[in-house]
């Protein structure tokens, strides 16, 4: 049996339907083909000029990214520019480009409720639910209320080794923290209602500097694992529902898809 871009398109709709998407979002097939035949399948976090040469190099017919390539309506499509010559590229190659972002971050089992099982959390309640009815149990964010408070060290340790990495930012506000706030990606428009929730700490990606210094002298913990971190093994893990839908294709994880971040 064939299969196509468009039945890949449509079971990951089914996952994280669009219209849960953000207003500034762009979601869906970004380029190529509905009707293209899908045999192998490369997963990224982003399509980078990397992530597209892997895709080349393992002759894959589709790569699917959390975050778009096209945000906006490009202006025009040339060589000379970093997004058109990726968009080039992939037509060259045959390559169709698919992109879930902020409506797999929302949906039910998506990435944010996902990443608070894998930090060892209990779901807890969501900071913005979904306006869509029918799927109020949807929406970005979670605040888990533990029954006693736990030292930030401690979390901090949780957050490293889950998510598998050596270093990251705090700002500690408080020593202790009972209230967590949890937000894949960059979460700091989240911020003041996660504290009008009750949360003392945040955990999240891509934190500012006067944030940071605000919410420290309101006493409000934040540990930043940085964006990539906080979204690449929890968008594996999210993905392989798809995967396991579509058992005769050929589904790569990047070796390609990377943090732009290095801390030395």
């Amino acid at each position: 049996m064939t299969i196509t871009v468009k039945d890949i398109s449509k079971e990951m709709e089914k996952l994280a339907p669009i219209f849960l998407k953000e207003d500034f979002d762009n979601v869906g097939l970004m380029v190529g083909s509905k009707d293209k035949e899908v045999k192998k399948v490369l997963l990224a976090l982003d399509c980078t000029k990397d992530v597209i040469e892997e895709g080349k190099r393992e002759g894959v017919d589709l790569i699917i990214t959390h975050h778009p390539l096209i945000f906006r309506k490009p202006s025009r499509i040339v060589n000379d520019d970093l997004q058109g010559w990726k968009i080039i590229e992939l037509i060259k190659n045959d390559i169709s480009l698919y992109s879930s972002h902020t409506n797999l971050d929302s949906t039910k089992d998506g990435i944010n409720e996902e990443i608070v099982k894998v930090l060892g959390f209990s779901q807890g309640k969501l900071i913005e639910s979904s306006k869509v009815r029918g799927f109020e149990e949807c929406g970005l964010g979670r605040v888990v209320y533990l029954d006693s408070e736990i030292e930030l060290n401690n979390l901090i340790n949780i957050v490293k080794e889950k998510l598998g990495i050596s270093s990251l930012r705090v700002v500690v506000g408080k020593e202790n923290v009972k209230n967590i706030a949890i937000i894949n990606g960059s979460g700091q428009d989240f911020f003041g209602k996660a504290i009008g929730m009750g949360a003392d700490c945040i955990i999240t990606g891509d934190t500012s500097y006067h944030f940071a210094s605000d919410y420290k002298e309101m006493g409000v913990s934040i540990i930043d694992p940085g964006h990539f971190p906080t979204e690449w093994i929890v968008f594996l893990k999210v993905m392989k529902k798809i995967e396991e839908r579509f058992s005769t294709i050929e589904f790569i994880h990047s070796k390609c898809s990377k943090d732009p971040y290095e801390y030395v």
